[in-house]
This record gives C-alpha cells, structure tokens and sequence, in this order.
C-alpha cells in the first residue's frame, strides 16, 4: 500500500485525530465530485488512519444511542 503523507504509526494521538476528522469532513466531495484516483487515494488513507485508530484505541468508547438497543429507545 502507496501511503500518503506521513505514516500513521508515526503521527501522534492528536494529529492521527485531526487528520481522521478532516479525511471524514471531506468524503462527500472526494466521493460525488473526485476522480477515480482521488477517491481511491482518500479511501486507502482513511482505511490506514482508521485502522491505527483503532489498533491504539481497541476499547474506544462507544455511544449507546449508536447501538440498535439504543436507537430503539428513542
């Protein structure tokens, strides 16, 4: 895999973040207006980021309401 821009194992808790925000605040643009090789290249750094992510964070912290139980309740 052709990584973009620094690895992620290499960012810090607050950068891999920030650029995990970012990647996320502009996935519907690079999907409905970004080349094949744009949308491409934003999907295989998202998948990398959040893969790190979730590698340091195993026990992230989920929200109920995210949950199917939690949805109903509303």
């Amino acid at each position: 895999m052709t990584t973009m821009g620094i690895d992620a194992g290499e960012l810090s808790d607050d950068d891999l973040v920030r650029e995990l925000r970012q990647l996320h605040a502009t996935r519907s643009d690079t999907f409905f207006h970004g080349s094949d090789d744009a949308l491409t290249t934003h999907t295989s750094r998202t998948d990398e980021l959040e893969a790190e992510y979730l590698r340091r964070h195993p026990e992230r912290e989920v929200d109920p309401m995210r949950l199917r139980e939690g949805a109903r309740q509303r």
